[in-house]
């Protein structure tokens, strides 16, 4: 299996902890950061195969360093994002389309569904 890298951008400890390991599990590299700011600024420098942002981080949301993404020239313009949020209204779910998320997936989700996701997304862009 090929090094695939992924950024995780969440400011929860204990969840960034937990999908670190088992992503890192299944082979891929993780670079992990704690809010929005620090995740502009690896977006900014280095080319990832998958970006996955927590909805409310410090610093910048989810949805604004995605929107970021896609509108300024950076290494990651089209890398496939993955959107983590406790917020299911449809109204959220059209706002992080609009900006150019990926993928959804609504907290409590299991580590497992994360990794099917990352899967396709990754497997399925080559």
């Amino acid at each position: 299996m090929p090094d695939y890298r992924i950024l995780l951008a969440d400011d929860e400890l204990a969840l960034r902890f937990l999908l670190t390991e088992t992503l890192a599990d299944e082979g891929y590299a993780i670079t992990e950061t704690e809010d929005g700011k620090e995740a502009l600024e690896h977006i900014r420098n280095r080319r990832y195969d998958l970006i996955i942002l927590d909805y409310m981080m410090p610093e910048y949301t989810g949805v604004e360093v995605c929107e970021w993404m896609r509108k300024e020239p950076n290494p990651n313009q089209n890398t496939p994002v993955v959107l983590l949020t406790a917020k299911a209204l449809e109204k959220d779910r059209e706002k992080a389309k609009s900006a150019g998320v990926t993928a959804y997936i609504v907290k409590p989700f299991s580590p497992l569904q994360l990794v099917d996701t990352v899967g396709q997304l990754i497997e399925g862009g080559q």
